[in-house]
């Protein structure tokens, strides 16, 4: 098995390509080894020391250190995690990604509608590219409040992305759309 790795606009992560799916159509998101329980590839990487975050995208692993830890002590490590969790035929993760809800008000249904289809076609790719992803959390007045995960989630160039980037072009082709705000 060979697993690619890229860099990241955030230093501290770094981008694991298995050449497989990892999670396919969804995503999943671990700020901690506590919280990833269900998933027996994040508490494998968890298990390393100098991991602080996993993020689990439809064909890729993004893995984040701490400060404290070098990219060149912790890479060979991470790469023999991974090769390990599949060749064991362990699943990534048991049972379904979360569906966190959405805060929207009914009225605006067809304003959602458009919002997530732009972030979906424009935006989503390009974030999975970084080694990320932006989830919707929710549209009252005018407000898009999205969630920032993987390499973008602490990334120091993400507001950036959010309102020079996302909220110009979402107020571009949704004029409803106000501002963008990012949710924790």
């Amino acid at each position: 098995m060979f697993i690619e790795t890229e860099g990241t606009p955030n230093p501290a992560t770094l981008k694991f390509l298995p050449g497989r799916d990892v999670m396919g159509f969804s995503t999943a998101d671990f700020a901690s080894a506590e919280s990833a329980g269900r998933s027996p590839l994040a508490g494998s990487l968890f298990a390393l020391p100098g991991v602080a975050r996993v993020f689990l995208g439809g064909d890729f692993i993004s893995v984040t250190k701490t400060d404290e830890t070098s990219w060149q002590a912790l890479k060979p490590q991470v790469l023999a995690a991974i090769m390990d969790h599949f060749v064991s035929g362990l699943p990534v993760i048991d049972g379904d990604a979360d569906d966190l809800d959405e805060d929207i008000d009914p009225a605006d249904q067809e304003v959602v509608e458009q919002i997530k289809e732009l972030l979906d076609t424009r935006v989503r790719p390009a974030v999975a590219g970084d080694g990320g992803d932006i989830v919707f959390r929710g549209y009252r007045d005018g407000i898009v409040r999205l969630h920032m995960q993987g390499s973008c989630s602490g990334c120091p160039s993400s507001t950036a992305t959010l309102k020079h980037g996302i909220e110009n072009m979402l107020r571009h082709y949704v004029p409803e759309v106000v501002s963008v705000e990012q949710v924790f």
